[in-house]
């Protein structure tokens, strides 16, 4: 694999468009990673760049500086994409690979540090250098459904936490039924069409019965 090209300040800068005194604000404020030092002389790499360039495209989109640093940091201190999936590699969910400036556009705005860190918390991003990875494509769309319906992204991370806890008791309520002495983990995989089968249509009659009920 070939090494990074690596950029001195002033090159950094001519490449991401932004005079060198811009340059050293955003070092100041910790939106750039410190660069590699080699005696008085500081290296920037394609890192650096990508995230400058990044930076640019919030700022077009309304973030402010003070966000843009909430994000950075929350970023820099996520999990990294091996870790989440060392957690345990989903077997049905595909994941999603997003730069920062499309993941503002797909929640049109609302992926604010706050929310950032929740979606961290719950596992459903990670990071992979300068990308975001959404560990589930179908997750990530509904999401974002729901924000173009006017659900807040704050809300519906607060109800995915709910739903998580709900989940997980009835993976361990089905697995309890299914993995007797009998049987082998092999089975509990063969079986969890079945599973998914009954949470679905239990969830469509509890849904018909709030809608019947509603005054």
């Amino acid at each position: 694999m070939a090494d990074k090209r690596e950029y001195r300040m002033e090159e950094l800068a001519r490449e991401a468009g932004i005079t060198v005194r811009t340059l050293r604000f955003y070092r100041e404020r910790k939106l750039i990673p410190p660069p590699r030092r080699e005696g008085r002389i500081a290296w920037y790499d394609e890192d650096h760049l990508a995230r400058l360039r990044t930076i640019a495209a919030l700022l077009e989109r309304g973030h402010t500086l003070n966000g843009i640093a909430e994000l950075a940091e929350a970023f820099d201190h996520g999990r990294d994409v091996g870790e989440l999936l060392g957690l345990g590699a989903p077997t049905e969910e595909t994941p999603v690979r997003l730069t920062p400036e499309e993941l503002a556009d797909v929640f049109a705005g609302q992926a604010t540090p706050e929310n950032l860190a929740a979606s961290l918390d719950l596992g459903y991003l990670a990071t992979d250098g300068t990308d975001i990875v959404h560990i589930s494509r179908r997750l990530l769309e509904t999401s974002a459904a729901l924000v173009r319906e006017g659900i807040p992204l704050t809300d519906i991370l607060s109800a995915a936490r709910r739903v998580r806890e709900h989940a997980d008791a009835l993976a361990e309520l089905f697995t309890d039924l299914v993995l007797t002495p009998e049987r082998t983990p092999e089975d509990l995989q063969r079986l969890r069409p079945l599973a998914k089968s009954v949470a679905e249509a239990e969830l469509s009659m509890a849904l018909d019965r709030r809608l019947q009920n509603r005054p």
